[in-house]
């Protein structure tokens, strides 16, 4: 997917035809994408992505925290749909939108956007609304989580989980929770500013994803979270996932006003749904962290309450169906953490040198070593179900400190931190017959293919990263009728 243009990937379908807009809007890039109906099946016509850099400093929180400057994200939203043909814009019949899980931004109802007109339409950038405390934000520690109220879910609590975080500032900086009356992950906050919605409303994939949530009953922890004091007030209501939000009560970009927007989904749950075809399929999803998925069988209820040492999370999917998960919050951030590492070192070595050719360097010099006794746990932003547990570096010897060896043992660990904790041999008792591969940290790695199938001897097929972008847009096409 380029970054900087629009990308016309099928010429088989005409300006006409209907089309269904895919977006995501993911931790480090907003990724959208047209999808067609044809004969031959869904067809992606047009593609599109922009990095955000988005991250800001957060003073409240301070190192332990990770905000995105929310302007910066919807700057690069409209920037994606402005290098889209306009004639096909104006063809767009429904939107679906999905984003990064966990994280919260808030937002004063009525005021949480300003609409204006340009030449192609209206556009909306933001107004009373918060940072985006991300996924990735550490400020909960472990002793905090352990003082809030135990959740009923079959999730455990974690720090980046909305309601973990709405519970440090109502304890920690209750003042920043006052301008708000509304809250959500930052994909809902799109939906409900394109729909005009007075309340947030977010899907059970997103609901479950904050935590304090029960996918059983279908409904927020209320009673326990209202004994506690938490803002209940904030808390979105709650539908499926594939159901319809709303009608836009304005034309966008050129997409005509009336057209229907999805309930926004989970990023996790789009990439799966873009390339999973058969029960058989495990998924293997790298981009900023990594997730390694099999589908659970048909009626398949999770246990009543979390284990908090559990490698495996379910996640509820579509149909009241659900994913097992090993949702590692390690992937190619650590690639990039250590691509940073190497470039700071030049730095100060005075040498000023561009990270992606850091990148194609050190992955050239990991193929040329196709093994190595060098051993890293690249957990260095812990685990959930590990959270003390940070990287480390063992078995090093002096024959072992090229790039090469260093890159090799890096992209190994990150495949046998996934292994750890959904191994080969459960895959297999599971039924799995081959492995889907997708995500741009995947994609663009040669060498962490080498030790996906070192690793899982399954065959292994390679998507793109466009996958929850896509993956949104096929949910609002099959369920059209929904």
């Amino acid at each position: 997917m380029a970054d900087n243009e629009a990308v016309g990937l099928c010429p088989c379908t005409t300006p006409g035809t209907g089309r269904v807009l895919g977006i995501d809007l993911g931790t480090t890039s907003v990724k959208a994408a047209l999808v067609a109906e044809t004969e031959q099946g869904p067809v992606v016509t047009h593609s599109c992505s922009r990095e955000t850099q988005a991250q800001v400093d957060s003073p409240a929180a301070g190192a332990q925290g990770m905000e995105q400057d929310v302007q910066i994200i919807i700057k690069a939203l409209n920037e994606c749909l402005e290098a889209f043909p306009q004639e096909h814009l104006q063809n767009v019949s429904r939107i679906g939108i999905s984003g990064q899980m966990h994280g919260v931004v808030f937002w004063k109802t009525n005021q949480g956007c300003i609409w204006a007109e340009n030449g192609t339409g209206h556009t909306f950038e933001p107004g009373e609304v918060s940072h985006l405390i991300t996924w990735q934000d550490g400020r909960c520690s472990s002793s905090f989580l352990t003082s809030l109220p135990q959740p009923q879910s079959h999730l455990s609590l974690a720090t980046g989980f909305g309601c973990a975080t709405i519970y440090w500032y109502l304890k920690n900086s209750p003042a920043f929770l006052k301008p708000y009356d509304a809250a959500g992950t930052i994909q809902d906050y799109v939906v409900a500013m394109l729909c005009d919605l007075k309340r947030p409303l977010m899907s059970i994939q997103n609901a479950a994803s904050w935590g304090y949530f029960n996918s059983r009953s279908r409904s927020w922890n209320t009673e326990i979270l209202s004994e506690s004091g938490f803002p209940i007030d904030l808390l979105p209501e709650v539908g499926d996932p594939g159901g319809i939000a709303g009608r836009m009560p304005r034309d966008w970009h050129g997409i005509p006003k009336g057209t229907a927007v999805g309930i926004a989904l989970g990023d996790f749950q789009c990439s799966v749904y873009s390339c999973m075809t058969e029960r058989t399929d495990a998924v293997l999803n790298i981009s900023t962290s990594a997730q390694l998925t099999v589908p659970m069988p048909l009626r398949f209820q999770p246990p009543e309450t979390p284990d908090s040492l559990s490698t495996v999370a379910y996640f509820p999917y579509f149909d009241g169906n659900y994913l097992a998960v090993a949702a590692s919050l390690n992937g190619g951030n650590v690639l990039a953490t250590f691509v940073n590492m190497l470039a700071r070192w030049m730095a100060e070595l005075g040498y000023d040198v561009l990270e992606s050719n850091i990148y194609t360097q050190m992955i050239h010099a990991a193929l040329a070593q196709n093994d190595t006794r060098l051993s890293i746990c690249p957990t260095v932003f812990g685990e959930r179900h590990m959270p003390e547990q940070l990287a480390s570096v063992t078995s090093i010897s002096a024959s072992d400190l090229s790039l090469g060896h260093v890159t090799r043992a890096l992209c190994h660990g990150l495949i046998q931190n996934l292994h750890s904790m959904l191994p080969f041999q459960c895959l297999k008792e599971a039924g799995v017959k081959r492995i889907l591969g997708s995500g741009s940290a995947l994609s663009r790695n040669e060498v962490l293919k080498q030790e996906v199938e070192k690793m899982f001897p399954f065959p292994v097929i390679y998507g793109k990263d466009v996958d929850a972008a896509v993956g949104a847009a096929l949910v609002m096409l099959h369920r059209r009728n929904l």
